[in-house]
């Protein structure tokens, strides 16, 4: 049993429930709160940037021709 989920704690408001319907929504109930609990403990932080947002930077800057541009080429 999960430990966030405590059976006694359901309530329920319809009339008539038979001990099947009450056992059949408890052990729904219960494997739905486990799944969600394995499913946040597993997850991941995500690390680093996106692939949405490493597209998003910017380019290089504009190459300017001219006299002295290339200079840190020239040996």
């Amino acid at each position: 049993m999960s430990a966030g989920l405590d059976p006694s704690q359901i309530r329920f408001i319809t009339r008539g429930v038979t001990a099947e319907e009450v056992a059949a929504v408890t052990a729904v109930l219960t494997a739905a709160a486990a799944e969600q609990a394995a499913a946040a403990r597993d997850a991941r932080p995500a690390t680093g940037p996106d692939a949405w947002g490493r597209s998003q930077r910017s380019l290089r800057t504009p190459l300017s021709p001219g006299p002295g541009a290339w200079r840190s080429f020239s040996a």
